[in-house]
């Protein structure tokens, strides 16, 4: 088992925590991180964009001239996708572009993730997260004392006072631990655990 210091919001190291070999100690393997943060990206599509065809285009639906005689290409519509203001021929259709990778792979995934992050000594635990107040000075202060940006925070619980505190620091997000993926462990460079969040993740890991 790997131990990492557990500091407080000075800085300062108060103890000790202990972190599994079966969640913090896996191999690293890229493509299997690809393949979930692939997959992730994928499902963030909105796969909005559309186009008319012939049937969708408004128009009438009368013949533009007599069959033979004119001289020109037999037409039987305006709406044609040969004509301007026609349809479309294999426009693109709203859809889905969200595939699932199965769910041994994505925990595999997260714990790699998560490996990388001890391996590169870029993964920290603080003690506690808790602010009296709404204000990103006090949150901006910790993190300059900590010597950390460009940061995810883990907090066990939902904290209204340090995600609203951290919408206005740049490179800096808080999500709760049901809500940790492997997209956002890697975006960022560094990785701040609450101390009560690793049972959690190791329970929800092991």
């Amino acid at each position: 088992m790997a131990a990492v210091d557990v500091l407080n919001s000075a800085g300062k190291k108060v103890s000790e925590a202990e972190l599994t070999d079966e969640v913090f100690g896996i191999p690293v393997k890229t493509s299997v991180l690809h393949e979930v943060v692939r997959s992730q990206l994928a499902a963030k599509r909105e796969g909005t964009a559309a186009s008319k065809t012939r049937a969708m285009v408004a128009g009438s639906t009368k013949k533009l001239f007599r069959q033979k005689g004119t001289g020109n290409a037999r037409a039987g519509s305006v709406k044609s996708p040969l004509r301007k203001g026609g349809g479309v021929i294999f426009g693109p259709s709203p859809r889905s572009y969200a595939y699932k990778v199965p769910k041994k792979v994505r925990r595999l995934a997260l714990k790699m993730a998560l490996s990388s992050k001890l391996q590169d000594n870029t993964l920290f635990v603080i003690d506690d997260f808790k602010l009296e107040a709404i204000k990103t000075k006090v949150l901006s202060d910790v993190l300059e004392t900590l010597n950390l940006q460009d940061l995810l925070i883990v907090s066990d619980s939902e904290d209204v006072n340090l995600a609203l505190s951290s919408r206005n620091i740049p490179d800096v997000k808080v999500i709760k631990t049901i809500g940790l993926n492997v997209y956002d462990i890697l975006k960022f460079k560094n990785l701040l655990l609450v101390e009560s969040t690793i049972k959690n993740i190791e329970g929800r890991l092991s």
